[in-house]
């Protein structure tokens, strides 16, 4: 064949062409057999009773179907023939694409033979690449096609279906049915055809020797020869990386492996004849059990090679790599990252380093899938392999992040050096014909004017193509000017070919070196690998580097197999998700188990674990001898953890700040990263993470037991928040997330009912508490109010085991409750207090209605000593009437202590936010209007500042307004309340209870809790019904002085045991009443001499008591 007809065939073209439509046609096979095993995504119709028959009648028949003849048997496949055709089309398709895609291949091999190509790696390596690649990819292929089991079935009912709609088969059936027939026996068939090209594939497969032996040395012969040390020559250091071969250097051991397995099972028989050739394939043999086809799909090289199992080298081989490619890339990787100018001269070092990880990741990843029975399964799992992964990614994350050195340095080291050699070897040559002296002047001059900053090195990529062709051509037997007789234009040609790609192609030479995607097809062990990961605690640090893998799975995508797309994007997004998840946990678990250890330490130093060191201080001074209780542990001082006596000794805090700093390693490596379309930020996990363990940590610390009514004092639980948050906060510049919005939100849900998981918080959980465990005990007499203390205190009751409930409501508990509640919490609780207490007032309501023709007599007549007598005994439910109306004098006094408390809180943490609150509540008069009011007074409330009109009452009682009543009935309804209230006061004076105590300026029964109620109820109805609030006070006043001076004429001492008591009740405090008012209704002599008498009783009860 002439070189004229060589080079009108274009065999450069062809090949790379070919190369990516098989590749397209491979991932087209594998998705058909991955989708023909899966009965979730198999054709339905393959899966239904009825057709069965058909189904065996298409397979047994095949491809010889008598589809005119056989409607007994093709009687369903009529039936859905449209839907067959729909769902049938793509699976045609694509095995009539396998047919012509063999045509080709076969016609270029053809061509190549007659064109007496001379191939060789070393001195044509793209050409020779593009030769293998194609034959291996073609084997693939046919062995793909003959591991689909419904092959005959797909393309037999497509054609059946075709035939039925049309009136004839389909035109391509013919030769692919019998191309089926054929590939039943794939390598079988596959020898045969392959005889007439063994001598371009052996020839191109002898010259991988010398390389393939290079590249399969063991990792002591590494080490001795220094592999990949930038350091063991510093006077060399800044030298340029050069080779004879360059691509050659990080070209895949496995792609070899696959060439030379494949290559010499094709053509065999020069094994028999060729020495050199039986060496090469004993040598690949012994590098791998299995070699593979297409992502998981592999060739079981030794099921055909029994009589060479024995010279199989092991993993303990490729385990010694692993473990010299971590020193060595980390050695490599300190001292790029800390002088990346290197990265220019020895960019093929860094590219020999990726190629060297991905064959043993890849090499590990294939045999731990398929090696399943071992007697050494430790060749096979490597627990240090996030090592690796992780020094893989990092120096490909470094050589995208200096590109731009690595592509200035080879711009000039072309224009400057590559332009230089190339003239020079050009003007040396014996023979140089037209053309090719053409093209290489050409490559002269482009190369010389190259500059980075004019982008005249665009017009050198162009002629990236120009080359690789130019080095096909020369590889043609009768071309006048061969590659092989001249190896120094061939080694300049390599040199100048990877100077290009580091400078145009750095992306696409990272992906042919580093890519990992073989894990999205190995998904069983790139959990496992995972797994091992999280259990070794010296390789935390490094698991950051799986969710980064999962970002090569996009490489896994080919246009010839759209559909394959939304799985693979799943399929990455899920696990990389997973693997952060799980990092995030872990990290959030370990930093929420320091914060426990350091809540435990801030424990010692709450004041109610002072006294043991105060009374044994005491004690020592008085030089007594104190003897410890029987079991009562010795507890050490705050501080005893930190004095040790061997630095050696780990505690588990150690432990806990040791594992946490792996971990934040790893979280803090990288700030996002891209997997498909979407961009991951690792910080934002770990966030999620932390702040739901904080919210379920702070709630935890409440210990709140349901059944047994038990938990924490609110100012321990604050000692408790801020330990953890102290120490979360230290943790800022190590993690990485933002911990003041972690802390910030968890705060924050914490004031809200639920948290963003819908669980309880600490906000509910007290407001529960209050609400049942001590307002409720309040209400029953078991706990009372003592305004001396401000606290409620707890009255010692026999066979009762009763919380101190001052622990719980002093001033101080009410500020804790109010910082870690909030203004959000604080109004929640109030909402849930106002709501008992509109409960009460419906209840009173209703009584008041009951009674309401005596309350309008009474209210008529109050004066009338006579008439008041015979009226009082006809009111019913008085006793109830005063229970209740303390109840809500209980709640309302509770929530002016927690409204109090949160003032203190606010006005510690916003004092310039409260003054202009406080300012703006001075201006409202009793002229302002009550809309006004009401915002300003629901503005001050807010704050914790108290109001004369309680908003939250004011909208708590309108919420309750009846549609049937009118407003007249509902104000009448409010004035009789609080005459029914004054005319009942004489009553307390027959319960024990309410005897005045000095000590809790109280009395135990709560009834001192009335006159807040009245006052707060009475404000809050009549601003609703728009009434005076004076006026009706007043009325009130009066009422309950006349009702208590004519208690004093009462004759049955049983029925004023308490009267100087109960008289104690009419010092009302309010805005609303004046010293003028009260010393009208009821004079402040009558006060006086109360108190008198009470302090008497007092101290007269108490010396009785102690002289008893």
């Amino acid at each position: 064949m002439s070189l004229t007809s060589a080079y009108q065939h274009k065999l450069a073209e062809k090949l790379t062409i070919l190369n990516d439509r098989g590749q397209g046609v491979l991932i087209r096979m594998y998705n058909i057999k991955k989708v023909s095993t899966d009965p979730k995504s198999k054709p339905p119709f393959l899966l239904e009773k009825s057709m069965e028959s058909s189904l065996k009648y298409i397979n047994k028949k095949f491809p010889n179907i008598d589809v005119r003849n056989s409607t007994q048997h093709l009687g369903p496949v009529h039936r859905e023939k449209a839907e067959i055709i729909r769902f049938l089309t793509n699976y045609y398709q694509s095995f009539v694409d396998v047919m012509e895609f063999r045509d080709h291949v076969y016609e270029l091999l053809n061509t190549i033979d007659a064109c007496q190509c001379h191939f060789d790696i070393n001195l044509n390596f793209d050409f020779t690449q593009s030769y293998l690649d194609l034959i291996v990819t073609y084997t693939s292929v046919i062995l793909l096609l003959s591991r689909i089991e419904d092959r005959r079935v797909l393309i037999g009912m497509y054609n059946c279906a075709h035939e039925m709609l049309h009136g004839h088969s389909d035109p391509s059936f013919a030769r692919l049915g019998q191309m089926v027939l054929e590939y039943d026996h794939p390598l079988k068939k596959l020898t045969e055809e392959f005889g007439p090209h063994t001598k371009a594939v052996s020839e191109a497969l002898l010259s991988l020797h010398f390389l393939f032996v290079r590249r399969n040395q063991g990792a002591e012969q590494w080490r001795s020869a220094q592999l990949l040390s930038l350091i063991s020559t510093p006077p060399a250091m800044i030298n340029p990386a050069n080779s004879d071969t360059m691509a050659c250097e990080y070209l895949s051991v496995e792609v070899m492996e696959r060439w030379i397995i494949i290559g010499f099972l094709l053509c065999n028989g020069c094994l028999n004849s060729n020495s050199q050739c039986q060496k090469l394939w004993k040598l690949c043999l012994q590098g791998s059990l299995y070699i593979t086809l297409i992502r998981e799909d592999v060739l079981q090289v030794h099921k055909v090679t029994e009589d060479l199992f024995s010279s199989w080298k092991g993993g303990q081989f490729h385990c010694q790599r692993r473990q010299f490619l971590r020193m060595a890339v980390k050695e490599l990787e300190t001292v790029l990252t800390d002088e990346p100018g290197l990265l220019g001269p020895k960019a093929l070092y860094v590219f020999m380093a990726l190629s060297f990880i991905r064959d043993e990741v890849t090499w590990l990843v294939r045999h731990t899938e398929n090696v399943t029975k071992t007697k050494t399964p430790e060749d096979y799992a490597d627990s240090s392999i996030a090592e690796l992964l992780f020094l893989l990614e990092e120096i490909r994350a470094l050589v995208r992040r200096h590109i731009k050195v690595i592509q200035q340095y080879h711009l000039q080291y072309l224009a400057r050096f590559d332009a230089l050699v190339l003239s020079d070897i050009i003007q040396n040559l014996s023979v140089c014909p037209e053309e090719e002296s053409i093209i290489m002047s050409s490559f002269v001059s482009t190369l010389s004017s190259l500059n980075l900053k004019q982008g005249n090195w665009r017009e050198w990529r162009r002629k990236g193509l120009l080359r690789v062709y130019l080095r096909a051509y020369t590889s043609v037997a009768k071309a006048p000017l061969h590659l092989h007789e001249n190896p120094d234009l061939a080694k300049v040609m390599n040199l100048i070919v990877f100077h290009s790609r580091m400078l145009d192609s750095v992306e696409k030479v990272l992906v042919e070196t580093s890519d990992l995607s073989t894990f999205c097809f190995h998904l069983r062990t790139f959990e496992k690998m995972f797994t091992m990961t999280l259990e070794e605690p010296t390789m935390l640090r490094y698991a950051i580097a799986f969710p980064l893998i999962c970002a090569h799975f996009v490489h896994c995508t080919h246009e010839m197999c759209p559909e394959e797309y939304p799985h693979l994007k799943n399929h990455s997004l899920h696990h990389c998700n997973s693997f952060l998840e799980e990092l995030a946990k872990q990290t959030s678990n370990c930093v929420l188990e320091i914060c426990a250890e350091q809540r435990n330490l801030s424990e010692q130093l709450l004041p109610k674990h002072c006294a043991t060191t105060i009374s044994k201080a005491k004690n020592k001074k008085m030089k007594q001898k104190q003897t410890p209780r029987k079991g009562e542990p010795e507890r050490d001082k705050p501080g005893a953890e930190s004095h040790r006596k061997n630095r050696s000794i780990v505690t588990n805090m150690d432990k806990l700040h040791l594992h946490l700093t792996e971990l934040a390693l790893t979280m803090n490596h990288v700030h996002s990263f891209s997997v498909f379309e979407h961009t991951i930020f690792p910080s934002e996990y770990l966030s999620s993470h932390l702040e739901a363990r904080l919210n379920r940590a702070i709630v935890w610390l409440a210990g709140y037991n349901a059944a047994t009514q038990e938990i924490a004092r609110p100012s321990e639980l604050l000692a408790g928040v801020k330990a953890y948050i102290s120490f979360i906060q230290s943790l800022a510049q190590f993690v990485g997330a933002d911990v003041s919005r972690v802390i910030r939100n968890a705060l924050l849900q914490q004031t809200q009912p639920l948290d963003s998981c819908g669980e309880q918080t600490i906000t509910t959980l007290y407001t529960n508490w209050y609400l049942e465990g001590l307002l409720r005990q309040a209400s029953s007499g078991t706990i009372t109010l003592a305004p001396a203390m401000q606290a409620f205190v707890s009255l010692p009751r026999e066979g009762e085991q009763n919380f101190s409930a001052e622990e719980f409501s002093d001033v101080s508990e009410m500020r804790a409750l109010a910082e870690l509640l909030g203004p959000y919490g604080m109004k929640f609780l109030s909402e849930n207090l106002m709501w008992h207490v509109t409960s009460q007032i419906v209840e009173l309501k209703k009584l008041v209605v009951e009674n309401m023709d005596v309350l309008v007599q009474i209210r008529s007549n109050f004066s009338k000593a006579d008439l008041m007598a015979s009226l009082l005994p006809q009111l019913t439910g008085a006793d109830n009437v005063l229970k209740r109306m303390t109840i809500i004098g209980v709640i309302l006094t509770f929530r002016a202590m927690a409204q109090e408390g949160l003032r203190e809180v606010f006005s510690s943490h916003c004092p310039f936010l409260m003054g202009p609150i406080e300012c703006l509540k001075e201006f409202v008069t009793a002229d302002t209007d009550i809309k006004v009011t009401l915002s300003i007074f629901e503005l001050a409330s807010a704050a914790g500042v108290g109001c004369d009109i309680d908003p939250a009452l004011v909208a708590a009682i309108a919420n309750l307004k009846a549609d049937t009543s009118s407003p007249e009935e509902e104000y009448k309804v409010a004035c009789l309340l609080l005459v029914f209230l004054a005319a009942s006061l004489p009553l307390l004076a027959t319960d024990p209870a309410s005897f005045f105590s000095i000590e809790k300026d109280g009395y135990n029964n709560n009834i001192h809790c009335l006159t807040k109620a009245i006052i707060q109820v009475s404000a809050a109805l009549f601003t609703l019904y728009n009434k005076n609030i004076e006026t009706h006070l007043k009325e009130f006043l009066v009422v309950a002085s006349v009702s208590l001076l004519q208690l004093g004429q009462e004759t049955d001492k049983l029925k004023t045991r308490n009267r100087e008591s109960i008289s104690l009740l009419m010092r009302l405090e309010s805005s609303f009443l004046t010293l003028d008012m009260l010393e009208s209704c009821f004079p402040y002599v009558l006060l006086r001499n109360a108190y008198r008498e009470v302090s008497r009783a007092f101290y007269l009860n108490r010396v009785a008591a102690s002289t008893h």
